[in-house]
């Protein structure tokens, strides 16, 4: 499995620009197609609207004013129809920026629930391979700036094409040889903008790396922060901060840079462009209706002159969001590799039976951790897993609870293929504590009904006091309904440990996973917890991995796992008397 930390780029599938998302993304306007269509339309006529003063212009200039005897009525008409155009090209903006505000956000909200949704079905394997920034920068950043692009820079794109368009009709109706004159200036300075773009998007996407790894070390640090200041690691990581900046300024300087370009490359043309039409006009003065037709071609120049200068800006957000796209979609299709079969079954009612038949697996592809690996579990029996570390005991576990498949064998409950029934059921009939346990912002009682939320506050408090986790409520003046805030915090490890405890009490599962559980408990209320465990693993099927001799020599057997499977086996009192790998362990201790 390759992984990616917060100093390795995460490489782009390729440096062009993959229409392929964008289409995905587009797909997504079908189910809003009268309200898209409603905006289009409004966007058009804006278009339009914007585009017939030029023409009015013309015509008194070239007609009315020329014109003798009484003109009143015409530069009256022609005066209210002005009038009511600049009414409408304020007013058309308002709605159509809504409606595409509503599409975009609908779109955005969409997307969101998509991403975060496969984050919650995708296997421990994708969050091994990569940084916890990374991910999240996903949900957040990426997809705030892809809001920006539907809601704004994507109408303005439309309008501007639109402008361009319509405008380049007029001109054609009116001159020919003006239009040719103009797009004689606009077809290179199109050409410079599209050079610089393209050099631009590359950079975009090497920006989001680096900033994907300031993310991902920012995160890193927040979670590790009191490890870091214990370790007197804070210089360092200010330094490494430091780097992880200047990498990310310095590219988006690159970026700058290249960007001023485009502002001497406009002027140049569109000044070039506007001479030309100039010097046209002076060649054909002769001509009456020359003037008014120049005036309503410096307006329509004008008219065009902001679109193609916004069709950068819009290029840019493109080649930023494209790389986006590619991050975001990379997610959504990840494969779900452990998910439930079509015809998977339902695992209710067992006794506990636990079996592992010649199990090969491995992190790493061609690195195993386990290899024909057999272990058969009685109902009610309780197995302890010693060894050391990286041997591969939290690696039995995960393959149960299907954290992660196995590469070859197969694991069973009660005879049962863990990858034939539904992950519900099997994580419904198994209790996991970890050795590190995870609190939720909210009350101590919410928190013990995490895994089953419909218990009564009653059956909660009832869990806590048969673990004892009562006295970490007893520190709070609301007791049980006292707020826990994210993560824990404010609370020992050994407390937070307790709540994770009655967790697994009021769930009541069959098969309980005790990863290094009491390692963070002080040895009183290990001893309160050890006398409570006599009773809640009665009749339950039990992992136990440990390294306190209290926690495992009362197992019905000891597994010393080393070399890719069982080194040793029995209970307590016999692999002592073997003076084997399990002895030297307990020596050491």
């Amino acid at each position: 499995m390759k992984r990616n930390t917060y100093y390795l780029d995460e490489e782009l599938n390729s440096d062009k620009v993959d229409i392929k998302y964008l289409r995905r993304l587009l797909s997504r306007l079908k189910s809003r197609k009268k309200l898209f269509l409603i905006a289009l339309a409004l966007l058009v006529a804006s278009s339009v609207f914007v585009l017939i003063p030029p023409a009015i212009i013309r015509y008194l200039v070239n007609d009315v004013l020329t014109r003798e005897g009484d003109k009143t009525l015409s530069l009256t008409l022609c005066m209210v129809g002005l009038g009511v155009l600049g009414v409408l090209t304020s007013l058309m903006p308002y709605f159509h920026k809504s409606i595409m505000g509503n599409i975009g956000h609908g779109v955005i909200a969409e997307l969101r629930r998509e991403i975060f949704e496969r984050l919650q079905e995708l296997p421990f394997e994708y969050y091994d391979a990569r940084p916890a920034g990374k991910i999240s920068i996903r949900v957040t950043e990426y997809i705030n700036e892809l809001a920006d692009f539907l809601t704004e820079h994507l109408l303005n794109f439309i309008v501007d094409i639109l402008k361009i368009c319509t405008a380049t009709v007029f001109m054609l109706c009116m001159s020919p040889l003006l239009t040719a004159v103009v797009y004689a200036a606009i077809l290179p300075l199109v050409v410079s903008i599209f050079l610089i773009k393209k050099q631009v998007r590359r950079l975009f996407r090497k920006h989001r790396a680096k900033n994907s790894n300031r993310n991902a070390f920012i995160v890193e640090s927040i979670m590790g922060e009191k490890v870091i200041k214990n370790s007197n690691r804070s210089a360092f990581n200010r330094a490494v901060y430091r780097d992880l900046q200047e990498d990310s300024a310095a590219c988006w300087m690159k970026i700058v840079r290249r960007n001023e370009l485009n502002t001497p490359i406009s002027e140049f043309f569109w000044n070039a462009g506007i001479l030309a039409m100039y010097a046209v006009a002076f060649a054909f003065a002769a001509d009456a209706t020359m003037a008014g037709t120049v005036i309503a071609f410096l307006l329509y120049a004008s008219v065009c002159a902001e679109p193609l200068l916004q069709l950068g800006a819009v290029l840019q957000q493109f080649s930023q969001v494209s790389a986006n796209l590619e991050r975001i979609y990379e997610t959504i299709d990840a494969p779900v590799s452990i998910r439930d079969k079509e015809h998977a079954v339902t695992l209710e009612n067992i006794e506990g039976r636990v079996d592992y038949h010649d199990v090969t697996f491995g992190y790493e592809e061609g690195v195993n951790v386990l290899e024909h690996f057999d272990l058969h579990v009685r109902a009610g029996e309780k197995i302890a897993l010693v060894g050391p570390t990286g041997a591969g005991k939290t690696t039995v576990i995960n393959l149960l609870t299907r954290f992660y498949d196995v590469k070859e064998g197969s694991v069973q409950v009660d005879g049962k293929d863990v990858r034939d029934v539904t992950l519900r059921s099997l994580r419904k009939e198994i209790g996991v504590l970890m050795q590190e346990p995870f609190l939720f912002k909210g009350t101590i009682l919410d928190n013990i009904r995490y895994g089953t939320p419909e218990a009564t506050d009653e059956e909660c408090i009832a869990a806590a006091e048969k673990i004892y986790a009562d006295r970490v409520a007893a520190r709070f003046p609301e007791g049980f309904f006292g707020q826990i805030e994210a993560r824990g915090e404010g609370l020992s490890a050994g407390e937070k440990q307790l709540v994770s405890f009655a967790r697994i009490v009021l769930k009541n599962p069959k098969i309980i996973i005790l990863d290094e559980a009491t390692s963070a408990i002080d040895s009183e209320t290990e001893l309160l917890i050890q006398g409570a465990l006599d009773s809640i693993l009665a009749g339950k099927t039990a992992f136990i991995v440990a390294h306190r001799l209290s926690t495992i020599r009362k197992a019905d057997r000891i597994l010393y796992i080393a070399d890719k499977g069982i080194a040793e086996e029995g209970s307590h009192e016999e692999l002592l008397a073997k003076q084997g790998l399990y002895y030297r362990l307990n020596m050491r201790k």
